[in-house]
Formats: structure tokens, sequence, C-alpha cells
């Protein structure tokens, strides 16, 4: 599951750094695409409508961590920027980073990135040798000792609903705006034209409840594609993603194969 760490500016207002981090334990992703898709979704949130001076875009450390070596020059580290291939001593500042973490790397990088690696590869108490590791460590066994982890890390099923709700949340608030701005700019139109003083109670209550069918509608379709890709992404099969349907939306059972096919990417 991946993590994602915000820095804000002196005052509190503004993010000036996003981390993205993110573990892959499963060879098979292309990986520099698959980052390139989701530096996309991060940037769209933090970009506010209307945006007029885009050096607010906060800075983008997208940072992917794997046991195995996608590169294959057995590197402990790779870090990646935008630069001018003609003139690459020019500084591109964009404010984008990629880095990929190979826990089982041997070059590159400092004693203290390989103790971390070491310790993230085989997260025993053994493999805690300097401060840093020490520090995880000791969070790794309170998180550990918790009754609701004690028996085991969380399932997949469980995974699957933390990342729905997640993806809920943020198109939630992402439809509601579009649809109550197309609203809006359709009652002001009618208004001008018809009305031409106020917007009746009448008015004002079919506009709500045309945004709440709306935003109910497109929730909907977005939460089914949601789960349809998170099990592509875990190269799960179309089955168990028609099955998962089913039980989170009894409503569409009978369509549950339908809306897989619908989804299901065969590019990924």
């Amino acid at each position: 599951m991946d993590v994602e760490i915000t820095e804000y500016d002196c005052n509190k207002e503004t993010v000036t750094n996003v981390y993205d981090i993110e573990p892959h334990l499963r060879d098979g992703l292309h990986l520099p695409r698959h980052n390139r898709y989701y530096q996309a979704k991060i940037d769209g949130r933090y970009v506010k409508r209307g945006l007029k001076d885009f050096s607010e875009i906060p800075n983008l450390y997208v940072i992917t961590i794997t046991n195995y070596d996608i590169f294959e020059r057995d590197y402990m580290m790779y870090t990646f920027r935008n630069k001018c291939e003609e003139l690459p001593d020019i500084e591109y500042d964009d404010g984008l980073q990629f880095v990929y973490f190979n826990t089982k790397g041997q070059k590159g990088g400092s004693q203290a990135i390989k103790n971390m690696l070491t310790y993230i590869q085989n997260s025993d108490s053994k493999n805690a040798v300097d401060d840093a590791t020490r520090k995880i460590d000791f969070y790794v066994n309170r998180v550990k000792s918790l009754p609701e982890v004690e028996a085991g890390y969380m399932t997949l099923g469980d995974y699957f609903d933390s990342m729905l709700d997640r993806a809920k949340e943020e198109m939630a608030e992402d439809v509601r705006r579009e649809v109550t701005e197309a609203v809006r700019r359709e009652v002001t139109e009618a208004v001008r034209k018809e009305i031409a003083e106020a917007v009746t109670k009448e008015v004002t209550e079919s506009v709500t409840r045309d945004v709440t069918e709306a935003v109910t509608r497109e929730i909907t379709e977005q939460s089914i594609k949601a789960i349809v890709e998170i099990f592509q992404e875990h190269h799960d099969t179309k089955q168990n993603a028609a099955a998962g349907l089913r039980s989170k939306f009894p409503e569409y059972a009978g369509q549950a194969e339908e809306l897989v096919e619908k989804y299901w990417k065969d590019s990924l």
C-alpha cells in the first residue's frame, strides 16, 4: 500500500513537497509508466482550478521500493529527473523526481541507505543497526503488538476496501465540483432567460435533487471501475473481480460480468 507524505511552508498553508512512497513486491508491471500514471493523478489533486502561478505546484518525489532490480544494473537506488538531452547541464526545474530503491542492490547509495533497504527486505530487529532503522523497528514492533494486527498483516480484502474508500473520497469531491458547476451554469442561463430575478425554492430543490442523483450515479460507476482496476493491477482474475462487485454492489449482481469486461483494460 502506498504512503503519501506532505510538507508545508512555514505558515502551514501551502504544500511545498509531496513524497509518494509505494512498495512493489511483484515483477511484471511496467513501473516507469505505472508511476507516470500515478504522478498525473497526484498532480491533479494539488492543482487548483484556475491556477495562474504554476510555481505553486509542489515538488513531487515518486519513490518506489522493490525487492527486484527492474533496471538490472545491481544498484540499490536509481534517481531520475527530466533533463535536456542536448545540454544535460541545463537545470530543468519541473519539481519532479522518480527514485527507485532495490532492496537487493549492492552498488551506489550509501551505508545508511543499504542499512535501511536491508531492514525493509527483512524487518527483523537484528537488522536495526543504526539510529534510523532502530527508530523504525521500534514503531514496527509497536504496530505488530496491536490486537488488530497481531494475528497477521492486512488481508487483500481489507486492502481492496481501504483503496476503494480512498477512491470514493477523492472521486466524490471531484464529481460534486464538476456536476455542481455544470448545473450552476445551466440554471444561471435559465434564470437569465426566463426568471430574470431569482431562483425560486422549487428550482433550488430541483437542482439539489439533480446534483445528488448525478453524484450518486457517478460515484457508483467510478467505484465499480476502481474495484475492477484494483483486481487487475493485482493480477487477479475476472471471475474474482465479478465476485467482488456482486459483494460490494448487490444491486448490480446481474451485471457484474458485463461491468468487469467494460473496465478491464487489456493493455495493463
